[in-house]
């Protein structure tokens, strides 16, 4: 656990441990009182967070989903949703990879943080859900946890932050890296069932023929140069056809599609540190370095490189 009175500090802290973000005061005070706890999971990291003085935040959410819950005072947020207020039973959810403003973060308003990295999320909610998620999840701006399983999550949240590792204890559990993956997935599966509740339909087609069989065939060989006609000769459809098809079932035009697919590959090579970024992109069909760092940032919020180094 951490406390900052320095408006630098403050700022510097909850910026490695979330996002980067630009930080305004609002009440003219020259002090906060920043109170920050938080709990690595992997792909999630939970926080239980307070300011101790008005504040506003401006994020682009670089590369993951992020839900605040206050457990007092109020969160007030504008976004493409339009301006939202947060009270203790409701929680906003930011969307990765689109800027919006807490317009004000009341100094009463002590808030658990949850970071999840998108890809993560993503993958969990196809699984969960049966469906897929390629692109970003469509995800209400803000979510009701005073229902039974909006509860039961935020209890487990609360949890997890609540722990503390005393004096001379030789390791937390939940760095343990047989438990830490098994809790974030807990974390995860909770949310997602908490926000969309809607069971497995065994008898919905997930996907026509068409699109399986080209997911299939990218997903098999994704360094292949495909272009849109030899995708659509494969699905015996039309170009146009096809892009409608994804649109519909998948989310994302079937180029998009196959540059995801390219940067989890890659994504998983840079983060076990099997070759140099240039090696990795041209392994996994990128023309150029560069375009690959910037799909990269785009995507993971850091550079191949940083998260190489990390």
């Amino acid at each position: 656990m951490s406390t900052e009175r320095d408006w630098d500090g403050a700022h510097r802290a909850v910026a490695e441990a979330y996002f980067p973000h630009e930080l305004t005061g609002l009440d003219g005070s020259e002090e906060l009182d920043l109170s920050l706890r938080t709990v690595e999971l992997g792909p999630v990291t939970i926080g239980r967070l307070s300011w101790g003085a008005d504040v506003s935040i401006a994020c682009e959410y670089p590369g993951a989903y992020e839900v605040n819950i206050p457990l007092s005072g109020r969160l007030h947020s504008t976004g493409e949703a339009g301006e939202i207020v947060s009270v203790p039973g409701t929680a906003t959810v930011f969307a990765a990879g689109r800027a919006s403003l807490i317009s004000r973060w009341t100094a009463d308003c002590e808030v658990l943080g949850v970071k999840f990295d998108a890809g993560h999320l993503e993958r969990e909610a196809e699984r969960i859900h049966a469906r897929p998620a390629a692109g970003r999840l469509s995800l209400p701006a803000q979510v009701d946890v005073a229902d039974p399983a909006g509860k039961s999550w935020v209890s487990l949240i609360e949890a997890l932050t609540a722990r503390r590792c005393e004096p001379g204890e030789p390791s937390d559990v939940l760095a343990n890296p047989l438990v830490g993956p098994q809790i974030a997935s807990a974390v995860t599966v909770a949310f997602l069932l908490a926000v969309d509740p809607e069971p497995v339909d065994a008898t919905r087609a997930l996907r026509p023929r068409t699109v399986k069989r080209v997911l299939d065939a990218i997903e098999a060989d994704p360094t292949r140069a495909w272009t849109l006609a030899e995708m659509a000769g494969l699905a015996q459809t039309s170009v146009r056809r096809l892009q409608e098809a994804f649109a519909e079932y998948v989310g994302a035009s079937p180029t998009a599609t196959l540059r995801d697919i390219r940067l989890a590959r890659a994504h998983a090579d840079i983060e076990a540190g099997v070759a140099t970024v240039s090696d990795v992109a041209a392994r996994w069909g990128f023309s150029s370095a560069s375009r690959f760092a910037a799909a990269y940032r785009r995507r993971y919020g850091q550079s191949p490189s940083q998260a190489r180094r990390r």
